[in-house]
């Protein structure tokens, strides 16, 4: 363990079998419900309390275990070996719920407020998205300020944003200044949910992640206090990008645990099936396929564990925007082939629920979201293409000299 995390090694391998025996246990039972209801159970929330899902990614300051990124990402690789829906919730907990307003909070806001994330008195969820606009500069939601007020006053809609159902504080980005270009134009606030003017419109279910509480907001005329920003004005997508590059590794490494879960289901389903007197896992078909999988996700877990190399470092540093890219990228083509090659081993056995193995046919739908979390493919291209262009298409590492600058 890092030298300020409040657990020994020993601890925190129990810590880490203890989640898995839950989200494989309980939690998975408790989805068959979740599907039909699409709206998770008391007593998931309460659960999460007792097992410390809401505290352990936290500061000691504000009652966690003082974990660096690579001990948080390990839980996570853990909880996302079950349902995604619960896994979106837990992995939302462990970062972006608390880490924008402890990076980019008013002093007096996070001192009334970041005490109150350890026990889920307070969960947020994060409003970057819209309809007409995706999720870049071209943001169509407004603030305005009022000299008369003294208030923001914030009106717009967002879409597609999780944990609506559960929390009490949205994470906003919108337009403070449109007659400025690009990124200049954007601000962040820390808007209560209870305000007047702010409402949820409802969404139809998803193909997966169920229970996940996603909905659209609306925003007419709600007021806002001008300790509510984040950050600066004009700093929302410093706030939204530093904060999402993070969040994309969170996404990568439940892409790492959903396919190390299905591995092995696969290679339990190939040593029990047996074709013309012999287990497939003895065919070459069946071998190749499996290599192919071992191979894809030892290279996603390498690339999440050099991310967190740089990151534990420098939260600032230079790559890690671009290698948070490369690790949600990879992390799709990997969790793509793993589930993909795991149905044609299972055969029409993995396509039913209540397979022996495990919930093939839930997690091979739940993945399917990954591709978009946090930014599909192109965005994630778009990001890398730049980090090429700023760094000549060199990259830095801890541990390797060779292929830098050498400067």
């Amino acid at each position: 363990m890092n030298p300020n995390a409040t657990i020994t090694d020993e601890q925190f391998k129990q810590y880490l079998k203890e989640v898995r025996e839950m989200v494989e246990g309980p939690y998975t039972e408790w989805q068959k419900e979740i599907e039909v209801t699409n709206k998770f159970p008391e007593k998931f929330y309460q659960s999460n309390i007792e097992h410390n899902i809401y505290c352990f990614s936290l500061p000691v300051e504000y009652g966690g275990w003082g974990l660096n990124e690579k001990e948080i990402l390990q839980v996570q690789e853990e909880f996302s070996r079950g349902p995604s829906g619960m896994r979106m919730h837990m992995h939302y907990a462990s970062d972006l719920n608390w880490r924008i307003l402890d990076d980019f909070g008013q002093p007096e806001v996070k001192e009334k407020y970041m005490p109150l994330f350890q026990d889920k008195t307070i969960f947020t969820n994060f409003a970057l998205t819209e309809k007409s606009g995706g999720t870049g500069a071209d943001l169509h939601s407004t603030a305005v300020w009022d000299e008369e007020k003294g208030k923001w006053i914030l009106n717009g809609e967002k879409w597609l944003i999780s944990h609506t159902d559960c929390s009490q504080f949205s994470y906003v980005i919108c337009v403070t200044d449109p007659d400025k270009k690009g990124d200049d134009r954007l601000s962040a606030f820390f808007v209560p949910m209870d305000k007047p003017g702010f409402e949820l419109v409802p969404m139809p279910h998803m193909m997966g992640c169920r229970g996940s509480g996603h909905t659209g907001l609306k925003f007419t005329n709600v007021e806002l206090e001008p300790e509510l920003m984040l950050g600066k004005r004009g700093e929302g997508m410093k706030v939204a990008m530093h904060s999402l590059a993070v969040s994309r590794v969170h996404i990568a490494t439940s892409n790492l645990g959903i396919s190390q879960r299905m591995f092995e289901m696969s290679i339990a389903r190939a040593r029990d099936r047996v074709t013309f007197g012999k287990p497939i896992i003895k065919r070459q078909a069946i071998r190749v396929k499996l290599a192919n999988m071992q191979m894809m996700i030892h290279c996603l877990r390498c690339a999440i564990i050099d991310f967190c190399d740089d990151f534990d470092l420098d939260p600032e540093g230079e790559y890690i925007s671009e290698k948070a890219a490369i690790c949600k990228l990879f992390s799709i083509d990997t969790v793509r082939l793993v589930s993909d090659e795991m149905l044609e081993i299972f055969g029409g056995d993995g396509y039913f629920e209540d397979s022996p193995y495990g919930p093939t046919e839930l997690l091979y739908r739940d993945c399917r979201a990954m591709w978009l979390e946090e930014g599909a493919p192109t965005v994630q291209r778009i990001t890398i293409a730049k980090g090429i262009e700023d760094h000549d298409g060199t990259l830095e590492y801890q541990t390797w000299i060779a292929g830098s600058k050498l400067d």
